[in-house]
């Protein structure tokens, strides 16, 4: 603000500036901005640098002859319209992918912040003030006892020159956190998608074990008709009786644990999809009229591009990465220009006249030369938190080969053991068939039927637990592979 002392008329008028002022001013800067070089002497940060190293992918992924092309929408190729949907659902409705997309409108929100860095500021401002100066203060007569106004108007601007890439660096930085934040938002959707198709099918598993139970209560109630009407005849004792009553409440037991289960996985599946109605109302598809497709063994070469969870650990080693340039560049001089230019009277009826005219320009040069440590101690916390960056990216990088590998690992060997497993069932059907018509015919014992029987039926829940796997397998392989992420 103007000084609000009035101008003594006795006073001698303002020197006026000589005309090789300009030249002097400008010879000046020049010279300042020329000594930077000489100045960047005084920055220390000898012994701080980030030791982690960056894994390399190619130790690690043996690159393989096979490719598999993951969709986006990678769930659609199990051809089940009512999967299709509930998974569209939850990635409409899920509140934990809008708190992910807030996420992200936070992190570009500091990106356009870093970004007005690199440009000029420009302000305006304008202050009004009537005041009653004291009759006892330090004012000269005519001003002492009096009221008057006080106005100033003024349009100013700064510009901090980034010499040394400082402002430049912090906005790399927060576009690294803005992309890691997006693909924090793609992990976490990938995510939902594969918990929402595994729900699904381990509800259609539940869903076929609980007929294979219904199907056994309902064997065995045959089997004790079959029994007390023996033992009426006089054909088998009360043993093979109480043992065929005995397999009753066993069979009921079977069937609720199948039902507690469905229920607590249909409320699962009701969390996912934000819609606990829809899922207590679901009947999913037969496991069979699913489709699964045939899975490569071979990993893929390109495998870590396509996980989210790569790309956003990488974006954060970017992010850190900048932040230590950021705070290197702190050792540096800091240059920056301001100017103003506006109107200050004393008296609103001078207020527009050209004595009221004010402006000023010049540099500003600032440059640390003792703090106590504190730019050290920053610099060694931003190279310590690129150390710990690195190496979360390392960890990350080898659970993504091991987990793909396991899954692949775990595809083949499914479609082995279904092959075994075929087998085995047909095997343990015909067992069964001959146990019971030799037990009708009175040349076997019931319990050479339970024994069959139980065959069976270990069978039938392999089989259904093998089907469900093989698609779970599917599923679990996709998301390995990034389910789709570029």
């Amino acid at each position: 603000m103007k000084n609000h002392l009035s101008p003594d008329p006795t006073a001698a008028p303002p020197a006026v500036a000589p005309p090789g002022s300009a030249l002097l001013y400008a010879a000046t800067l020049a010279v300042a901005l020329l000594a930077l070089p000489a100045l960047t002497g005084c920055a220390d940060t000898g012994g701080i640098a980030a030791q982690a190293r960056l894994r390399d992918t190619a130790t690690l992924v043996a690159p393989g002859t096979a490719e598999l092309a993951v969709a986006p929408d990678w769930w659609r190729a199990f051809g089940d319209a009512q999967l299709d949907a509930l998974v569209q659902q939850a990635l409409d409705g899920n509140p934990g992918l809008r708190q992910a997309q807030a996420r992200i409108v936070r992190a570009e929100a500091f990106t356009y912040a870093a970004r007005a860095a690199l440009g000029p500021q420009v302000n305006a401002s304008t202050d009004l003030m009537r005041q009653r100066y004291s009759e006892n203060g330090p004012y000269p007569p005519g001003q002492a006892g009096s009221i008057l106004s006080i106005d100033t108007a003024r349009l100013s601007g700064s510009w901090e020159i980034d010499f040394f890439g400082k402002n430049r660096a912090a906005l790399e930085s927060a576009l690294g956190t803005a992309r890691a934040a997006r693909a924090d938002a793609d992990a976490a959707r990938l995510l939902l998608a594969a918990n929402v198709v595994h729900s699904y099918l381990q509800l259609a598993r539940l869903q076929e074990q609980l007929q294979v139970a219904e199907r056994t209560l309902a064997q065995r109630e045959e089997m004790l008709r079959l029994v007390q009407q023996r033992v009426s005849a006089g054909l088998d004792t009360r043993l093979e009786l109480r043992q065929s009553e005995g397999a009753l409440p066993e069979a009921r037991q079977q069937i609720e644990a199948l039902r507690e289960q469905a229920a607590l996985t249909r409320n699962a599946l009701g969390a996912l999809i934000a819609e606990p109605k829809t899922a207590l109302a679901l009947t999913p598809q037969a496991l069979t009229a699913i489709r699964s497709e045939a899975i490569p063994t071979t990993l893929p070469a390109d495998l870590l591009g396509r996980r989210p969870d790569v790309a956003a650990a990488r974006w954060r080693v970017e992010a850190a990465t900048q932040d230590v340039a950021v705070a290197r560049a702190q050792f540096y001089p800091n240059v920056s220009l301001t100017a103003f230019v506006g109107l200050a009277s004393m008296g609103l009826d001078r207020f527009i006249e050209g004595g009221s005219r004010e402006w000023g320009v010049g540099p500003a040069l600032r440059l640390p030369v003792f703090d106590a440590g504190r730019l050290r101690a920053n610099l060694a916390g931003k190279s310590a938190d690129l150390d710990a960056a690195v190496e979360s990216y390392n960890a990350v990088l080898l659970d993504a080969v091991r987990d793909a590998a396991d899954q692949l690992a775990s595809s083949a060997s499914v479609e082995r053991q279904i092959a075994e497993q075929r087998q085995a069932g047909e095997a343990a059907e015909s067992a069964y068939a001959i146990a019971r018509k030799r037990y009708e015919a009175g040349l076997g014992s019931y319990l050479q039927v339970l024994s069959a029987e139980t065959q069976v039926l270990a069978q039938r829940r392999q089989a259904v637990d093998l089907a469900a796997r093989r698609l779970d397998t599917q599923a679990a392989v996709m998301r390995a592979l990034g389910g789709g992420y570029i």
